[in-house]
């Protein structure tokens, strides 16, 4: 038994025994297959069957309908449909994040030829920035030329609110300067193929795709925008939570196990062929397994971290700070002190604490932390020794506090 675990026989016996939950074909649903088709949730005494949606939209309605008892989320969806702001009113909540990185920036041949002619010393820097984009779109204005065309994959998303940030930091004003369009992510790459998009801010395995059938460059990762920020997140309803307690508990726990054997890069290869052979992935294999490569492989761009520098933890700091970057664009308009509320009710650190304990695995002891100020490696306190964090750096040297 590790240190302080909670003997197996005094965890709670989950009330329900057979659920559904939603997923996304994306690279970062990976701990809901593994722990499927790996064994952990049926470990836990959970029959689970594992529901792929096409859409964020699509995933959202079956969620707040009840029809799914859990699912892969964007961090933000739990807070907007809690808010109000996206779809049907309903309180959701996620006590454990599932990934953190794994998108990327992608345009097309075109218009990185574009780029590349535009601003030739720009596009030789690491990472690249968008101000050679800026160079385009002041051209293409000159000329008379339409706006340029991206996409992200969902209103209240990562994608969205990091390829704004991106373009910021570049010069580029998103609101005036491009078309932003939602395209749900298996179409992205399509899409850019067929030249209705110029360029698009997605989860792997579509820019690694686009890159396979060269009819797309990936420009930056989202590690290079945002070091280790938070990916998907596993969001229940809050009344599910409430009557299901003992279920939600030995979810959790299922997920920790899978995120941990993710955490290997041969058993990330395993992982890609589960995700494919098993139909949750319509892509070819080796796309997969290129895009699922662990940290230092040659797909960095869009490479994810399940379980180290404690990825699993929820921060209620990560989701403050894309609800600042909805504050920045006009996107939220909350008081602080309701916003704060809300915060605490749809991130739940002591619900991760309780899993973690049960299986005693290490944690941070606080809520928040502030991002920005570590370039490398660090040592954070947690409740069974010193963790292991990573990098935390924002594009252009940002800084944020994790306070409201």
């Amino acid at each position: 038994m590790k240190d302080h675990q909670t003997p197996r026989d005094a965890w709670p016996s989950p009330e329900l025994d057979t659920l559904t939950l939603g997923m996304l074909p994306l690279n970062d649903a990976a701990p809901l297959v593994v722990a499927r088709e790996r064994g952990f949730f049926a470990t836990h005494g959970l029959d689970v069957t594992l529901q792929v949606e096409s859409s964020w939209a699509g995933l959202r309605d079956s969620m707040q309908l009840g029809l799914l008892d859990g699912a892969q989320m964007l961090p933000l969806m739990p807070l907007a449909s809690t808010l109000g702001l996206d779809g049907r009113p309903t309180p959701m909540l996620s006590a454990l994040t599932l990934n953190l990185g794994g998108n990327a920036i992608t345009v097309s041949n075109a218009l990185y030829a574009s780029m590349q002619a535009a601003d030739p010393e720009a596009m030789v820097q690491a990472p690249i920035s968008a101000r050679a984009l800026a160079a385009v779109v002041r051209q293409r204005r000159a000329a008379g030329e339409p706006a340029l065309c991206f996409a992200s994959v969902y209103p209240f998303s990562s994608h969205h609110y990091q390829l704004r940030y991106w373009l910021a930091d570049g010069g580029v004003d998103p609101d005036r300067d491009l078309e932003l369009r939602v395209v749900p992510p298996p179409l992205v790459a399509e899409q850019l193929e067929a030249g209705w998009l110029d360029g698009y801010c997605v989860g792997e395995p579509w820019n690694t795709l686009a890159a396979r059938r060269e009819s797309g460059r990936v420009l930056i990762g989202s590690h290079a925008i945002w070091q280790h920020g938070q990916e998907k997140v596993f969001a229940v309803r809050e009344a599910w939570a409430d009557a299901y307690p003992a279920t939600h508990r030995a979810v959790l726990r299922a997920l920790l196990e899978a995120c941990v054997w993710l955490d290997g890069s041969a058993q990330r290869v395993e992982a890609a062929r589960l995700m494919c052979e098993k139909g949750y992935l319509d892509v070819s294999p080796t796309v997969v397994e290129e895009s699922m490569a662990g940290e230092g492989t040659p797909a960095p761009h869009g490479v994810s971290v399940f379980h180290r520098h404690a990825a699993n933890f929820p921060w209620r700091s990560h989701l403050r700070w894309y609800a600042d970057q909805m504050r920045r664009w006009q996107h939220l308009d909350v008081a602080a002190p309701a916003l704060a509320d809300c915060l605490a009710r749809c991130v739940r650190p002591d619900l991760f604490r309780e899993a973690a304990d049960d299986l005693g695995f290490n944690y941070p002891l606080v809520d928040v932390k502030s991002e920005g100020e570590h370039a490398s490696q660090w040592a954070l306190e947690g409740r069974r020794g010193d963790i292991a964090m990573g990098g935390d750096q924002l594009l252009g040297g940002g800084r944020f506090s994790g306070q409201g």
